[in-house]
């Protein structure tokens, strides 16, 4: 297999520069600057002010290389609001033509790729950020996430295809890539081979996926994303963007029609050229140093003494100054890397002990509990699509909640969608909040749709249940009162759910009545 991704020249940099520039001049409007831009991982924000930057991370690896450039690319052009996203890519902010362009441009000798980042594109393979390291995997299936992606950076400047394709991996029943509701998602087995999942996805008319083979070998899945494009490009929907997502394709086929189509496209691919791809584990070999860590933010390895400890800024907007902060801690130390999560949480792995607690002191200002841990999209103050600001309510449900003196257990993580689109992931939360509107004496007013009992675990897949209006005014207090009464039975919130379901819809309905 000889594919390689379009590489971002000089000619086109430039017409993307001008383009830009003639945006900010107002001399190409809005829309037809979005369908531009986007096949190079950059949008402008609401406003039209200033713009947005998408850096790829296959499998949410982050490098030592990639993040001091990064933390370079923050100094050199004052970044002030940095972004770490549910699909494992890092969005830089509030950045004025220049910056884009030179972000964009010096990016591409780190490795780091933003074509296809937005628009209609294969976007970011993800893959669960502690693969290769976490307790209890299946097997890493890093290796395989980074040969999808460079697999599907090879078809950017092919065929177009009727919207974005979203393509993962899983490597235990832990489901964090929501590998069985996605476009494509290749789900690790016990016995290391992969079961494929197609067309699922959150949004609009969510759907679980369809189980399209079992036990596929992983040395044959880039006859499986062969398939999912050739199907997407003959039955996706060009004239409707709306209905132009895989998922939809199981409406017009029918589920026993979609495998078929899948499976013939699937046939003709195993025909063609030869597909069959073979990874080499990274075996990390590092030596412990004896020193003993632990705490909530600590987990120990599947590689004996040594640990990975995650970070999590508020809403995942880290002070962007951390990266170069955490460069400069784990520049020197054997085997070290980052890895975001699909819930906006960074991982610093292979830490010995003593190298584990100077990245604790690094990144003091982390989420102290589940519920600070809470995902939310970045929001309709950046984002063109918002309808409503997650990130400001997640602030101000967190001050509510620090203020009522809480345990850390009270509360679930929540997600957090400014709208329908689930970039939040409020689909499948224990609690999920999705921007709307909520009309009060005629008027309309800022409000989230709340949604209970989401879960994305394999084999307990299942949609929260929408559950009413709520004024964004008074969603602290809903928290901080399911939270108390949760607290005041001793137990965790988790446990305390189980047997009062329709307890917690009653709190509810007194804020959505």
């Amino acid at each position: 297999m000889e594919r390689k991704a379009p590489v971002l020249g000089k000619e086109e940099l430039e017409e993307f520069r001008q383009r830009t520039k003639d945006f900010y001049e107002g001399k190409i409007t809005k829309n037809d600057y979005k369908g531009y831009s986007g096949r190079y991982g950059s949008y402008a924000q609401r406003g039209g002010k200033c713009s947005m930057i998408r850096l790829r991370m296959a499998g949410g690896r982050l490098t030592k290389d990639k993040l001091l450039y990064i933390a370079q690319s923050i100094e050199k052009y004052q970044v002030k609001r940095a972004h770490l996203t549910t699909c494992q890519t890092i969005q830089l902010h509030d950045l004025d033509a220049d910056a884009v362009c030179g972000i964009m441009e010096g990016a591409m000798e780190h490795g780091i790729i933003t074509l296809g980042g937005g628009g209609d594109f294969p976007r970011n393979v993800m893959a669960p950020p502690l693969s290769g390291t976490e307790r209890g995997e299946y097997f890493d299936v890093l290796p395989y996430a980074g040969k999808a992606e460079e697999f599907l950076l090879s078809f950017l400047d092919a065929k177009k295809m009727p919207r974005k394709l979203k393509v993962c991996f899983s490597s235990s029943p832990a489901n964090v890539t929501h590998a069985t509701f996605r476009d494509l998602g290749f789900v690790a087995r016990p016995d290391g081979k992969f079961d494929v999942y197609s067309a699922g996805g959150l949004g609009n008319q969510p759907k679980i996926g369809l189980l399209m083979a079992e036990a596929v070998d992983p040395s044959r899945i880039l006859y499986y994303i062969l398939a999912m494009r050739e199907v997407f490009l003959e039955h996706g929907n060009y004239e409707q963007r709306g209905k132009a997502r895989t998922r939809y394709m199981r409406d017009k086929l029918g589920d026993e029609g979609y495998r078929q189509a899948f499976l013939e496209k699937l046939a003709q691919a195993e025909a063609g050229e030869d597909l069959t791809i073979r990874v080499e584990t990274e075996e990390i070999t590092k030596k412990p140093d004896g020193t003993r860590v632990s705490g909530s933010r600590v987990l120990e390895q599947k590689q004996a003494g040594l640990y990975s400890v995650l970070y999590h800024p508020l809403g995942g907007c880290p002070d962007p100054a951390v990266f170069g902060r955490l460069y400069d801690v784990i520049k020197d130390m054997e085997a070290v890397e980052l890895r975001i999560a699909p819930d906006e949480t960074l991982y610093i792995v292979n830490l010995t002990g003593a190298e584990a607690e100077q990245v604790l002191d690094a990144t003091q200002d982390s989420a102290r509990t589940p519920f600070e841990s809470s995902v939310a999209c970045i929001g309709a103050s950046i984002c063109q699509a918002g309808v409503r600001d997650s990130q400001t309510l997640l602030e101000e449900a967190v001050e509510a909640v620090r203020k009522a003196e809480l345990p850390a257990f009270a509360l679930p993580r929540v997600h957090i969608s400014g709208c329908p689109s689930s970039c939040g992931t409020h689909q499948i939360g224990q609690i999920g909040f999705r921007g709307g509107v909520k009309m009060i004496d005629k008027t309309p007013r800022p409000a989230f749709e709340v949604f209970f009992f989401g879960c994305d675990r394999q084999g307990e897949e299942r949609f929260g249940q929408a559950a009413g209006i709520m004024l964004q005014e008074d969603i602290p207090a809903f928290l901080v009162e399911v939270g108390k009464e949760a607290a005041a039975s001793g137990l965790s919130y988790v446990e305390w759910e189980k047997d009062n379901r329709d307890r917690l819809l009653e709190i509810a309905g007194k804020y959505t009545a």
